[in-house]
């Protein structure tokens, strides 16, 4: 049996916006929008000023650091129990001392928000998005989950077993 993160009404993991000083309310749910070459955005754009902090939205580990055309300079964390990839997108840089495997803890400045890949350098922002995985699986291996109503407070994640 499989178990993956899905939503719920359960309280589960601790999650709490990966930008300093972001509230909720500041927050614009950018999921499912249309995106160029007719891709459809599976994340949200928290919008910040160059080099705010990106924290840490939970415990877990790095799975990966890696630069792309269309992201940037991301960052991938694997949650504490492992059935979530946290993807983190278009950043300035990362945290001095970074490294894939380190592990990292909820509020932990990982890096800068920015805008590299293919980002609009006028509009600083994280990328960020959340991927429903199993443990030891890759580490870009997942279905999306909206980040948005689990931020906000609308929704929490739970854990289920798929039978």
């Amino acid at each position: 049996m499989a178990a993956f993160a899905t939503i719920g009404a359960a309280p589960e993991p601790d999650i709490i916006i990966p930008v300093e000083g972001m509230r909720a309310s500041n927050l614009v749910d950018s999921w499912d929008k249309d995106r160029a070459g007719g891709r459809i955005h599976h994340a949200i754009d928290i919008q910040a000023p160059l080099g705010t902090p990106v924290l840490a939205a939970m415990d877990g580990r790095i799975e990966k650091l890696f630069a792309s055309k269309r992201g940037g300079l991301t960052i991938y964390q694997r949650s504490a129990d492992g059935r979530l990839i946290l993807y983190y997108a278009h950043l300035q840089g990362y945290r001095r001392g970074h490294a894939e495997g380190q592990a990292v803890k909820r509020g932990q400045v990982i890096g800068t928000v920015g805008a590299s890949g293919n980002a609009d350098p006028s509009f600083p922002h994280l990328h960020f998005q959340m991927l429903a995985t199993v443990p030891g699986s890759g580490w870009q291996d997942g279905e999306p989950i909206n980040p948005y109503p689990l931020l906000t407070g609308k929704r929490r994640l739970r854990q289920v077993r798929n039978p």
